[in-house]
């Protein structure tokens, strides 16, 4: 058979456009790309967690937040508010157009405290968690189907496998099972949310790192916490964020009667593929009040006060935009910050020393990575 000329070189070889484009025609997908052109691997959209200080440390040189495209980990000890967070970044990503599906394993959900974080609760698809297999099967059937999807499992940890269920009530019975078939599952998903332009919220439990031998102590120091899933299961994570709140009464936000309202929990990214592992912060989270949400205001407090753009005492100066100066003192802080004019200062500052600073190594890596922990 004659080979058509149009497809070949001078020299008789195909171009590398034409291999290009024979590749992505038997993968029925675009999966070759030019370099030069475009970066298949650049995360385009991000969906905002409600913090800016946690979507500030997220993403090396950029502001970010939970990535689109990709798979994520949030992991915390009970009551470290994985399911407010979670409620918060499915309200935000609602506000991006995408379709919040929301998978749970606890039948704990209440849609009054969605609604409060935001949530069109109306539109989102809520679904039982029966079991990890049912999960799966679903998110690679609405990716058939459709795209822009946020995918929340409320938790890996409390959705059993189909030999869980099946089997006795003995643990050692399906050990490892649910681990494998996740792991091959996230391993299928990967390519199809990337395609999709979908995301995959993973909540999970953090649990004690127990260690025996001689080294144990050491070990148990270094990692106090570990995940259900080992080890195979990170390695399909682009971002693993690990929520510990503060173990003293001090942690807990109380109204000015004394009724608990949230809680202040430390974030740490305990796996980055956007060059910021190792980061952390802290914030809170407000579940008491009429809404749920972030607060990290205090936390911009502190930040600006590294700055040469704002100087600290009785009464505080900061320079706004506009190249004027404001002052005020800390009590008022959350006050003036629903001015729009100082908001925009106070934020483009916490951008410039977590991100801009960070970007471009300014100072010392303490200041980056080992914020004083506070846990009693």
């Amino acid at each position: 058979m004659a080979s058509k000329k149009t497809t070949t070189t001078k020299n008789g070889k195909l171009s590398i456009a034409q291999l290009r484009e024979s590749i992505n025609k038997r993968a029925g997908i675009e999966v070759s790309f030019d370099l030069l052109e475009q970066n298949p691997s650049e995360v385009i959209e991000w969906i905002p967690t409600g913090s800016d200080v946690l979507d500030s440390i997220i993403c090396r040189g950029k502001k970010a937040g939970i990535p689109v495209g990709r798979i994520t980990e949030l992991a915390g000890i009970e009551a470290s508010g994985k399911s407010y967070f979670a409620a918060q970044i499915a309200a935000n990503a609602q506000k991006m157009g995408m379709t919040v599906v929301y998978f749970d394993s606890e039948s704990a959900l209440d849609p009054s405290f969605l609604t409060k974080a935001g949530c069109n609760v109306g539109e989102i698809i809520y679904t039982q968690a029966i079991n990890i297999e049912f999960v799966l099967e679903t998110i690679e059937q609405l990716l058939g189907e459709g795209d822009h999807f946020l995918f929340v499992l409320d938790s890996f940890a409390f959705t059993p496998s189909l030999a869980d269920l099946e089997g006795d009530f003995n643990p050692q019975s399906s050990m490892a099972v649910k681990p494998r078939i996740m792991s091959k599952g996230l391993a299928k998903l990967i390519q199809p949310i990337a395609n999709k332009k979908s995301t995959f919220l993973v909540l999970n439990q953090l649990k004690q790192n127990i260690v025996m031998g001689p080294t144990a102590h050491t070990e148990m120091l270094i990692n106090p916490y570990i995940t259900p899933g080992g080890k195979a299961l990170s390695y399909s994570y682009s971002l693993r964020i690990w929520l510990t709140p503060k173990k003293s009464k001090a942690s807990y936000v109380v109204s000015p009667t004394g009724f608990r309202i949230g809680s202040e929990t430390k974030c740490v990214l305990k796996k980055s593929r956007f060059g910021t592992e190792g980061r952390e912060c802290s914030l809170k989270l407000l579940w008491g009040g009429e809404r749920v949400e972030v607060s990290d205001h205090e936390a911009w407090l502190d930040i600006i006060s590294k700055s040469d753009r704002a100087s600290s005492g009785a009464w505080w100066t900061i320079t706004l935009l506009d190249g004027t100066e404001k002052r005020f003192r800390s009590a008022d802080f959350p006050t003036e910050l629903q001015n729009e004019s100082f908001r925009n200062a106070v934020l483009s500052i916490v951008e410039e020393e977590l991100i801009t600073k960070f970007d471009k190594q300014t100072g010392n890596a303490s200041n980056y990575y080992n914020l004083e922990d506070n846990e009693e």
